[in-house]
Parts: C-alpha cells; sequence; structure tokens
C-alpha cells in the first residue's frame, strides 16, 4: 500500500468508528446487547488498526504542516489540539469501559461509557475533520 493512501484510510478507519460507536449506542438503548457487544469492539478493532496506520504514516513521513493562513488557522489547531489530547486520554477511558463490560459489571460499565463514549466520538469525528482541513480543503 502507498504512503499516500494512508491519510484516507485512517480518515475512514475513524468515519467507520464514529458511525460504529453511534450504532453500539441505538442497540443498547432498544435493548439488543449481544449486538451492541460486537459493534462496540468493532469500533475498538478499528479504532486499534487506525492508530497501528496512524503511527507507520507518521513515522514514514514525520509531521504534515498545515499550510493554510487566516482565521481557519485557528480553527484547525483548535480542534487538533482538542482532538490530539482527548485521543490520548481516552484510551485508558475505552479500556476500563470494554473491562467493566466483560466482566459483567453493567452499572460500573455503565457509568464509565457515559464519560468514554462522548470522547470516543468526539476524537472519532474531529480526526475525520482534521483529515479534511488538512489534505482536502
Amino acid at each position: 500500500m502507498e504512503l499516500a493512501s494512508f491519510p484516507a484510510l485512517n480518515a475512514s478507519l475513524n468515519g467507520a468508528c464514529a458511525v460504529l460507536l453511534l450504532t453500539g449506542w441505538a442497540l443498547i438503548q432498544t435493548g439488543r446487547r449481544e449486538a451492541h457487544r460486537w459493534t462496540m469492539i468493532a469500533a475498538f478493532l478499528c479504532s486499534a488498526v487506525f492508530l497501528a496506520c496512524y503511527l507507520w504514516y507518521h513515522f514514514h513521513v514525520g509531521s504534515v504542516r498545515f499550510q493554510k493562513t487566516g482565521p481557519i488557522r485557528i480553527v484547525y489547531f483548535t480542534i487538533l489540539i482538542t482532538h490530539t489530547f482527548l485521543a490520548v486520554a481516552v484510551l485508558p477511558m475505552i479500556l476500563r469501559t470494554l473491562f467493566l463490560a466483560a466482566k459483567g459489571r453493567f452499572e460500573e460499565h455503565r457509568r464509565a461509557a457515559r464519560w468514554a463514549f462522548p470522547v470516543w466520538l468526539y476524537v472519532s469525528v474531529t480526526g475525520v475533520t482534521v483529515y479534511w482541513m488538512l489534505y482536502r480543503l
């Protein structure tokens, strides 16, 4: 796979993760626990594959500079900074939430997911946004 294909792949993985997260949320709201479980595992796998691809790409390419000027630069860096900070913070939240579910500690899982879900969704959506702003704007 060409290195130039990785940014679009990474954005696609982030987008797929966001769709899976929203699907998983809808499934649990309707009481479909088993479907929720598998959907959330798929979301986690999407995020894990994204992280591996992201690290591979940036190991080979380095950082990519945002070239635009003006107010859009402030918007981009605001999104990028919040995305990056929360991407680091969300991993332990996700792992704890998955652990609690795997152990059948569903009340604790529910409480942890109330924090992990919106942060994970934000990171996934802003990952696509950062890609769009960096490579397509």
